[in-house]
């Protein structure tokens, strides 16, 4: 889930050698990979490529690679699992941070809390807290990502949110100082945390209460067949518009008759119209025509103007 870009400055190409530095301050079981490809990292399967890719070890690597960027003035993107993300064809500049390594990914149970890594699937979470006889963090099984990316996006299914369940939350700042927040004081809004527009999320300690495990299995059960019912299997990026007032956003596409809607390799899901769909073909410049064709019909047949749910970032791939 999702994406988090971490400074507004102007975009700046990470310089030949930095990758090398990067290495030379960074454990030996951290990652740092130039010129990756960002399409293989993302549900969409499309986009450009990040200067620098990072795979943190742990917090104090972490750490690390964010003051390695303060200090060389380099931008920062940290990624999830890589749904909701729409990266343009030109790429990411500067440092792409991924918390996929092990490290990130723990779920530990005490008593009725979960202290869970920001790379810890959502769906592991679920199962964890369900293997415990918690309740109340089942509607984190149909959500496709992180717990990082969750709280970015303070992604929500079966009405749950992700704040709802959330006691506190690690950070690190931009220079990779640690801070804890109370989550009654993180401010998230509807899809948005606007704390952690400049903040890394390192681990989040999450609440369930006691529930019998074989009911929460059905309740599991029930919203995971209802989202293999209602969404596609084809590569997406989740649903691509937030709700508007008054009318599900798929609704109102489907409405609009664009189920099915076409530019090159990108597709408005039959499944869900609040889905677009790639084929292994598709560009990110095909994604955002078809986003556009989308929201101008809206505004020109509903008068209602579409907001994007799916993060869009990057640059866009220099003209031939």
């Amino acid at each position: 889930m999702t994406t988090m870009e971490l400074q507004a400055s102007a975009p700046v190409s990470a310089p030949a050698g930095m990758a090398s530095g990067l290495r030379e301050v960074l454990s030996p079981t951290s990652v740092v990979l130039e010129n990756e490809p960002l399409a293989r990292r993302t549900t969409l399967r499309v986009g450009g490529r990040a200067d620098l890719w990072v795979e943190p070890a742990d917090e104090p690597d972490l750490s690390t690679a964010l003051r390695f960027a303060s200090d060389h003035s380099l931008p920062v993107m940290v990624i999830g699992r890589g749904s909701n993300l729409l990266v343009r064809d030109g790429g990411i500049r500067g440092l792409m941070i991924s918390l996929s390594q092990p490290w990130f990914g723990r779920v530990q149970v005490a008593g009725n809390r979960l202290r869970c890594g920001a790379g810890a699937r959502l769906k592991t979470v679920a199962v964890e807290a369900r293997r415990n006889g918690l309740a109340g963090l089942e509607f984190l099984e149909g959500i496709p990502g992180s717990v990082g990316g969750a709280l970015r996006m303070n992604a929500g299914a079966h009405g749950g949110a992700s704040f709802d369940v959330v006691i506190e939350v690690r950070l690190l700042d931009l220079q990779g100082r640690p801070h804890v927040v109370a989550g009654q004081d993180m401010q998230p809004v509807y899809r948005s945390c606007p704390m952690l527009e400049t903040r890394v999320v390192v681990e989040a300690l999450l609440e369930g209460k006691p529930g019998d495990p074989g009911a929460i299995e059905r309740r599991m059960a029930a919203f995971n067949e209802k989202r293999w019912a209602s969404q596609p299997a084809a590569p997406s990026a989740g649903c691509i518009f937030k709700n508007p007032a008054g009318i599900p956003a798929g609704q109102l596409v489907d409405e609009l008759g664009l189920k099915g809607a076409r530019v090159g390799g990108a597709m408005v899901s039959f499944e869900h119209a609040n889905f677009i769909v790639t084929d292994g073909h598709a560009t990110a410049s095909d994604v955002l025509e078809l986003i556009g064709q989308i929201q101008r019909r809206a505004r020109a047949e509903r008068g209602i103007e579409l907001q994007t749910e799916v993060r869009i970032v990057g640059e866009e791939a220099p003209r031939a």
